[in-house]
């Protein structure tokens, strides 16, 4: 294991590999938890999981993209993204659609689009900037914090907060705890973030009254199963019905007009009805080796924005796993937030698809990643480029394999010389210059030479 761990690529084949476990759990687990209520509702069984396959189908190549960027871009493009989160979030307040008591979406013709999504990467990349900006031999004082990068924090929670989505302003206070905790803020900063974070939680709370009823579903959900508690009992009730290794994929009761919201909110319920504990045990570690990931290239770097943006991405992702499955076994209160890569979702998808495709960026920067990246040589993608001819670098031999052909080059001028040394030597009344006289193209350097 040791062994394992020490390879200069460890960190990049994890982030791949556990992105990818979950983002195909994801997509088998939304078609098993959507298909009843898809066909109820549309008359297609497969209408909610083709939506996603679109989403995937725009956030797979968005990784890559992202995975192949410098450094540099990431953090040029935290600026532009802060102010289209700020934007979207104001359309949001005026333009925006309800549901369920929260007003998140903006909806454009058959799309829906929740800014509060973007808004995360957009911290993401401008806090770690702004913060490594200021970076003074690789230590960033904490008092530099208050202006702008709070406002600018406080600023995207007001507007969250406004569109009543109090979980997607956890998340951002999340990003922002651990942007504090890389720079090596204070713990009395911390008390009192926590003390405000606290104060404005509890008002939320008490304002809206569907918050305060989850509470209550939250503190008592068997006592209020029929009402506030109904999504959590329910909830509850898929998880225990699994056992062991669950009743089968496809075979769950719950998805069955039972449990509120199976293929978003409450997905991890239907991995355990289906799964059973072992496919919840599953899913568990594999966020766990993302966040080992994430943690592991922000600690093996010493570029400050690397750093802060790898644990920035790390919280939020890992974090929010945390929220949403705490809330599924009663950890936590319900608060409304998606699974990562798991939950039915083409906002939450593709910011966090283009966020982990930053940390594969990270993870080639790692100590010897360039150079062992390079001796595998041409990729897939360039490899199939190759073949179509469009890509000119792919064709190009390595310089072991020029070699031969410019030493095969070489070959026919020592020929030619060791013709002229036998004519030489074969007529004896052909001296030198009556060769050169008589042969001047095998000599082009004594041209015009007298």
């Amino acid at each position: 294991m040791r062994e394992l761990l020490g390879r200069p690529l460890t960190s990049y084949h994890l982030v791949l590999g556990c992105s990818a476990l979950l983002l195909a759990l994801g997509l088998m687990m939304v078609l098993s938890a959507s298909s009843i209520e898809a066909l109820q509702r549309t008359g297609d069984p497969f209408y909610w999981f083709l939506k996603q396959v679109t989403s995937v189908a725009i956030g797979l190549p968005l990784m890559w993209v992202c995975s192949r960027l410098p450094q540099r871009f990431f953090r040029l493009a935290g600026y532009p993204l802060m102010g289209l989160a700020i934007l979207g979030l104001l359309m949001v307040i005026f333009l925006g659609q309800e549901l369920l008591g929260a007003q998140r979406w903006i909806v454009i013709g058959p799309f829906s689009v929740q800014p509060s999504e973007p808004a995360k990467l957009a911290l993401v990349l401008w806090g770690a900037d702004l913060l490594a900006a200021r970076a003074r031999g690789g230590r960033i004082e904490w008092r530099q914090l208050l202006i702008p990068l709070m406002p600018g924090v406080a600023l995207l929670a007001v507007l969250v907060m406004l569109g009543r989505d109090l979980g997607t302003t956890l998340v951002l206070m999340m990003v922002f705890l651990a942007l504090l905790w890389v720079v090596g803020a204070p713990v009395r900063l911390f008390g009192g973030i926590l003390a405000l974070l606290a104060l404005a939680t509890a008002t939320m709370i008490i304002v809206e009254p569907y918050r305060l009823d989850r509470l209550t579903g939250f503190l008592h959900p068997w006592d209020t199963a029929q009402n506030e508690g109904f999504q959590s009992v329910q909830g509850l009730m898929a998880i225990g019905s699994g056992g062991w290794f669950g009743l089968g994929l496809g075979a769950g009761r719950q998805k069955w007009n039972y449990l509120p919201h199976a293929e978003s909110d409450f997905i991890f319920s239907i991995i355990g009805e289906e799964l059973g504990l072992m496919g919840t045990l599953v899913v568990v570690a594999l966020f766990g080796l993302l966040g080992y990931a994430g943690l592991r290239i922000a600690s093996r770097t010493k570029d400050p924005f690397v750093r802060l943006a790898a644990a920035a991405t790390t919280a939020w992702i890992a974090g929010q796993a945390v929220v949403n499955i705490g809330a599924v076994i009663g950890v936590f209160p319900v608060t409304g937030i998606p699974l990562p890569l798991v939950s039915y979702g083409g906002s939450a998808l593709l910011p966090t698809l283009a966020a982990l495709g930053m940390l594969l960026s990270f993870a080639k920067q790692e100590p010897g990643a360039a150079e062992a990246l390079a001796a595998r040589g041409p990729g897939p993608v360039a490899r199939a480029l190759s073949w179509l001819g469009l890509n000119g670098r792919a064709r190009r031999r390595p310089a072991a394999s020029r070699a031969p052909a410019r030493q095969q080059a070489a070959r026919p001028r020592t020929a030619r010389r060791a013709t002229t040394e036998e004519r030489t030597r074969d007529d004896p009344r052909e001296g030198p210059r009556e060769h050169l006289r008589r042969h001047p193209r095998e000599h082009p350097r004594e041209q015009g030479v007298t």
